[in-house]
């Protein structure tokens, strides 16, 4: 392939990616939106996305459906969000890096 070419692609794929980083940063949380459906619903939206951001609580708040989409230094915790049936309804997991203190050295 000549070089023009691949330069050509290149860039061409740098924009695209560039574009759907800005996409999945530019999705707006889900709102409050956990306190007007039950706790079903909001663990079948968790389920079925994915990966979802939730304001459930005062701010922003990424939701996993698994451990297995937190990076492999992250630790999974189960969280809980207040939904119209229930208030301490366990929706899904949230990623975060564990402290020093939780080292298994």
């Amino acid at each position: 392939m000549r070089p023009w070419a691949l330069a050509l692609l290149f860039s061409h794929l740098a924009v695209v990616a560039v574009g759907l980083e800005a996409r999945a940063q530019s999705r707006p949380p889900r709102g409050s939106m956990t306190a007007r459906m039950t706790c079903s619903e909001a663990m079948a939206l968790v389920r079925n996305e994915g990966d979802v951001i939730i304001a459930a609580g005062s701010a922003p708040e990424r939701f996993v459906s698994n451990p297995g989409q937190c990076s492999t230094s992250e630790i999974a915790e189960l969280r809980f969000a207040p939904t119209r049936d229930n208030p301490q309804c366990p929706i899904g997991y949230h990623c975060r890096e564990p402290g020093f203190e939780e080292w298994n050295w």
